[in-house]
């Protein structure tokens, strides 16, 4: 699966491991899952982060350079270690220790000109929430006419509302889940009402709302709903990631124009994909045909 006439598409957060209960350990964090995902659909994005310079950031580069991967914008610390997450599973669903001070917590400026018009900028909100990364994304923002695509991460007690809030009035697009949608004040006995209330509160071009068990919905700015249902699950591991895969595989599409029915209804197929895996992302190129 491949782009024609590519659009540029820049993505800034965190590189981390997740670390399961059972010590396994594998390389995640949002941001990168989403490239990672979109450099195996051809998209070649650019990943923004920071990494320590240690035996788990050396890891990532190697794991980063054999699948493909530009790794011109990912930084290395030399006072902070790679970023980590540490992860139990109750009743199928992960629940998140996430550490503070790690090396993505940390990204300097970047170079200017390396982010340019025509595509998209992707970020999350957790990589956002120490002073230093948060200031180079602002930088950031300003120097590029980049539309933004904001990932809705709500992971106590690392966010504010208002900040949140300030991402979404930045944001083109915006994905979330039915729960995230709720604890920012859209309460609903309608789901499509509230997805209609969030996107012209925000003047969002699409909110993208994923809702588990029962599927997803698109709220276009003309406020059209597009839902679908996820198809039957054959094989379930973790739920880790399955919204990073959603979000890649929507994003792949709205790069190539495809229509919007279309990118859900894969999106949709290729995040139940991913809850049959350990963690979120393969390294089998053939999973992505």
């Amino acid at each position: 699966m491949t782009t024609s006439n590519k659009k540029q598409i820049v993505i800034f957060g965190e590189v981390l491991f997740d670390r399961f209960s059972s010590g396994e350990e594998v390389i995640g964090g949002a941001p990168f899952n989403v490239a990672w995902h979109l450099q195996a659909f051809g998209d070649e994005p650019k990943l923004i982060s920071r990494i320590g310079q240690d035996s788990q950031g050396d890891i990532v580069r190697q794991t980063m350079a054999k699948w493909g991967m530009d790794m011109g914008l990912v930084q290395s610390d030399q006072e902070h270690p790679t970023g980590r997450v540490d992860i139990t599973v109750t009743d199928k669903e992960p629940h998140y220790e996430i550490v503070p001070d790690m090396a993505y917590d940390f990204i300097s400026q970047v170079v200017s000109d390396v982010v340019t018009s025509g595509g998209m900028l992707y970020h999350g909100s957790l990589a956002l929430r120490q002073a230093q990364s948060k200031q180079t994304f602002t930088l950031l923002c300003q120097q590029t006419s980049l539309p933004t695509f904001v990932d809705v991460n709500l992971r106590s007690p690392w966010w504010t509302k208002s900040e949140v809030e300030g991402y979404l009035h930045r944001a083109s697009w915006a994905k979330l889940n039915h729960d995230e949608l709720r604890i920012l004040g859209f309460e609903y006995t309608n789901i499509e009402r509230a997805a209609k209330q969030l996107q012209s509160h925000f003047d969002l071009e699409q909110v993208i709302i994923t809702r588990g068990e029962q599927g997803a919905l698109v709220c276009t700015k003309t406020h059209e709903i597009v839902a679908v249902k996820p198809p039957q699950v054959s094989t379930f591991v973790d739920t880790v990631g399955a919204g990073d895969a959603f979000t890649a595989r929507y994003i792949h599409g709205l790069l190539s124009g495809e229509a919007l029915s279309e990118s859900i209804d894969a999106a949709q197929k290729f995040a139940i994909k991913i809850i049959g895996l350990r963690g979120a992302t393969s390294t089998d190129k053939a999973f992505y045909r």
